[in-house]
């Protein structure tokens, strides 16, 4: 039960951060980003120092820190475009993004890993396309927001996998250390010459800080709880926050929801929603073996 809090938790903060980004949409969201990157990597140093996780990255060679140079890219563009959408009050969009994210993965796992997918899987993955090329020639335009969150993200994930034994928060903290030099030359450069947003407003300043802890919280939440429940139940709470952010892009935004919108997104939820019946499903045989693990 604290597990699933603790997960619950986690994507709650997510659903709301739109909430704390749309404080910033004076800073543009390039610097928005170099600071994310600039202030969550000392919280991560420390994370990692506590678990001791930085004892992984003994003899992890070239090789292996090529593919933390390629998570992190991957990663700064999942960061960068949801700021974005954030900024020019696309919200609504985004969320649609995380909601395609895990038939993405399950797509990208047919493509590049030659997984099989089950009956209930090629659904899912068909509703979500047909949902997105039904919003894209109803509006008239693609939703290229969506395409690259859930992209992004499921690239991500997919480059997780090849780190190995590698813990999260080194692994992110690696991710970021790659980041670094462009977001410190950036702030720097901005400050020099009078159009960075960090130390010429107190308010400004203290958001831009609070960039590193909104960034981690979340990610403590996740990383104390989903070790302690199955995959399966983390799966099922992951649609808590894209939830969240449509709530708060419609109803707090006041961003448009039209009728080809709202069609395309059933689309989506259609799939969606075989997705998470398939997963709740095959739920008993990974309890099992989570519970075996845990023994």
């Amino acid at each position: 039960m604290r597990g699933a809090l603790l997960v619950l938790g986690a994507y709650v903060f997510w659903g709301l951060t739109p909430l704390f980004w749309r404080l910033l949409a004076d800073v543009p969201p390039l610097e928005q980003l170099a600071h994310r990157v600039l202030w969550a990597l000392p919280l991560l140093a420390v994370a990692a120092w506590l678990t001791r996780g930085y004892r992984t990255l003994q003899g992890i060679g070239l090789r292996g820190w090529g593919r933390f140079a390629v998570s992190g890219v991957l990663l700064s563009l999942n960061w960068g475009a949801f700021v974005y959408a954030i900024s020019v009050e696309r919200i609504v969009e985004a969320s649609l993004g995380y909601y395609m994210n895990p038939l993405v993965s399950v797509l990208l796992g047919v493509v590049v890993l030659g997984e099989r997918l089950r009956r209930a899987q090629w659904l899912a993955v068909g509703l979500a396309a047909a949902g997105v090329a039904y919003m894209t020639i109803a509006l008239g335009a693609l939703p290229w927001i969506s395409l690259v969150l859930a992209f992004s993200f499921g690239l991500y994930g997919l480059a997780q996998k090849m780190h190995g034994e590698v813990g999260p928060w080194t692994s992110l903290g690696s991710e970021i250390i790659w980041l670094l030099p462009a977001a410190l030359v950036g702030v720097l450069a901005w400050a020099g010459d009078g159009t960075g947003s960090f130390a010429m407003d107190p308010g400004l300043t203290w958001l831009l800080l609070a960039t590193g802890p909104v960034t981690i919280i979340p990610l403590l939440l996740f990383g104390a709880g989903a070790r302690r429940i199955p995959l399966t139940t983390v799966g099922l709470l992951q649609y808590v926050a894209p939830s969240l952010q449509l709530a708060v892009g419609v109803l707090i935004f006041g961003e448009p929801f039209p009728a080809e919108r709202v069609v395309g997104f059933l689309i989506v939820w259609a799939g969606v929603a075989v997705y998470v019946w398939d997963l709740w499903r095959s739920r008993e045989p990974a309890d099992a073996a989570h519970r075996t693990a845990s023994a």
